[in-house]
């Protein structure tokens, strides 16, 4: 049996493949093709921009562990950390003490530099560090050491962040979980 189509039907299928080709030749013209390859160039350039960030992320990540093997080497071999250590007057053990809290703070700022963890995440793990007394040790015998770092640096504003918190722990011990500043910009006066 013969399927028949009204006569009304076959105009509205023609209507379809007019528009449809009015729209493949709208797609087509010279400026959509333009505007395809600046959409194109757009989104390569956005991946590429993705990339690079990860490459950082991972050099950053990679120099990190090359300062933590050096690390290593100094806490197991104390001449090795007599030429590395800058810090006078320490026995032995107490420098390798010194290390470790370098070492915890340094893995906690490339936490945050990686984006493991943000800054409210930041300073709430640096709370927890700066009531340990030999971390508070460590960062008063290092205060030279960050003074010299420009002020608009992350590394500046985690270390004013940590000033605040410990001359905050010093004054009331017991309020430990509020101290500090809330944004990397917050500073004491």
């Amino acid at each position: 049996m013969a399927t028949q189509t009204p006569a009304g039907r076959t105009r509205r299928i023609g209507s379809a493949v007019t528009a449809g080709l009015g729209l493949m030749r709208a797609f087509f013209t010279p400026g959509a093709r333009r505007r395809r390859q600046e959409e194109t160039l757009l989104g390569l350039l956005g991946q590429l921009t993705l990339m690079t960030e990860e490459i950082h992320r991972a050099n950053l990540i990679q120099q990190y562990r090359l300062t933590l093997e050096q690390m290593d080497r100094m806490v197991d071999d104390p001449s090795m950390a007599e030429v590395a250590s800058t810090l006078s007057g320490l026995s032995e053990a107490r420098r390798r003490q010194m290390i470790f809290a370098n070492r915890q703070y340094g893995n906690l700022l490339l936490s945050h530099r990686v984006g493991a963890c943000d800054w409210d995440e930041l300073l709430g793990h640096l709370r927890v560090l700066c009531r340990n007394p030999l971390f508070a040790e460590y960062w008063d015998r290092t205060v030279e050491h960050r003074r010299s770092l420009p002020s608009d640096s992350l590394e500046a504003q985690v270390g004013a962040a940590v000033d605040v918190m410990l001359e905050e722990l010093a004054d009331d011990p017991d309020e430990w979980w509020i101290v500090g500043p809330s944004s990397p910009t917050e500073r004491k006066s």
